[in-house]
């Protein structure tokens, strides 16, 4: 029995990769908004969350942007798949049944920053798509992989800060078990 083989075209691979980007974002912007809304559980200010949950968002617009200017459909059930998958991502066990566990700041922390280093990423694979591409605006592929690598950056010394804050000087000696004398 003969197997059909089917190529795709370049345009084809760039559209799946785009929209896989696409459902990532839409992961990355929810993840954002949820941090910015529980700031008062993180060692930074609401402000600086705020700013990043505004500039997350606004990579996903140019993103959609720069797939229409690529003729680049978006597939729906992609991006529904990944909104959906972050709000079941929230009902994970973690030890708090009502409350909010001190965890869920750090994980969430850690992949948002995740999210964030994949969109540097497809950032600079546009870039050098840009190079053969004139529909892909060069300069400003480099504004935001250098808004990526800021916004990593950020996320970056916030995971450090929750890191202390959760397992620092004070925690060791609550976690130590104490030793007869």
């Amino acid at each position: 029995m003969a197997t059909k083989t089917t190529q795709r075209n370049g345009r084809d691979i760039l559209g799946i990769y785009l929209n896989d980007h696409l459902a990532g974002s839409t992961v990355e912007m929810e993840l954002a908004q949820r941090i910015a809304a529980s700031a008062r559980h993180l060692p930074t200010s609401e402000d600086v969350l705020e700013r990043l949950a505004a500039e997350i968002r606004e990579d996903r617009t140019a993103l959609l942007e720069i797939m229409n200017a690529l003729g680049i459909q978006i597939q729906g059930y992609k991006v529904f798949a990944a909104w959906a998958g972050e709000k079941a991502g929230r009902l994970k066990l973690n030890g708090y049944l009502l409350n909010r566990s001190p965890l869920s700041s750090l994980e969430e922390v850690e992949m948002l920053r995740l999210g964030v280093e994949g969109k540097g990423a497809a950032w600079r694979t546009l870039r050098e798509v840009a190079s053969h591409d004139s529909r892909l605006d060069a300069g400003r592929l480099d504004k935001l992989i250098m808004r990526a690598a800021r916004q990593a950056d950020l996320l970056e010394e916030l995971r450090s800060q929750v890191t202390d804050h959760l397992f620092g000087s004070t925690f060791l000696e609550r976690a130590r078990p104490s030793v007869p004398r």
